[in-house]
């Protein structure tokens, strides 16, 4: 239990992150595992991540498996997280790293995880250029 006054370390997931999750052949699927594994949240979705994600787990793994994604938002497994107040920095970020592909969604990752402690579960090599910034962590 986190002391009074505490709020717990939120986790920003990105698409690279929950696919490697739901994929058990991802050869980075054993360390996402075991990130959210050790970690009880909570994790937050930003709504471009999960529009972004619904689409590939759609096309890549089904319809099946896109209903269970949901079911986690659905549950609380995952926490929606709108970032309405984010697109700002959003397009300061795009303008900023224009030579990385860091489009709309993985700039909002970066800014709801600022937003809320820093932590980003991803498996894709450019947040670890943003992260040079010192304002995100990126796991695992």
């Amino acid at each position: 239990m986190d002391p009074p006054g505490v709020e717990p370390a939120v986790i920003t997931l990105d698409t690279s992150g929950l696919l490697a999750l739901i994929d058990g052949r991802d050869p980075a699927h054993a360390d996402v595992r075991a990130v959210l594994a050790g970690d009880r949240g909570p994790y937050r979705v930003p709504a471009a991540t999960l529009a972004e994600t619904s689409y590939f787990v759609g096309r890549r793994f089904g319809q099946g498996k896109l209903a269970l994604f949901l079911d986690d938002l659905v549950t609380g497994a995952w926490t929606y997280d709108c970032g309405d107040r984010d697109l700002r920095r959003v397009r300061e970020l795009v303008g900023r790293y224009a030579d990385l592909p860091l489009g709309a969604a993985d700039a909002a990752v970066v800014a709801c995880a600022e937003r809320n402690g820093g932590r980003v579960l991803s498996i894709d090599s450019d947040f670890g250029v943003v992260a040079g910034e010192g304002t995100i962590t990126v796991l695992p």
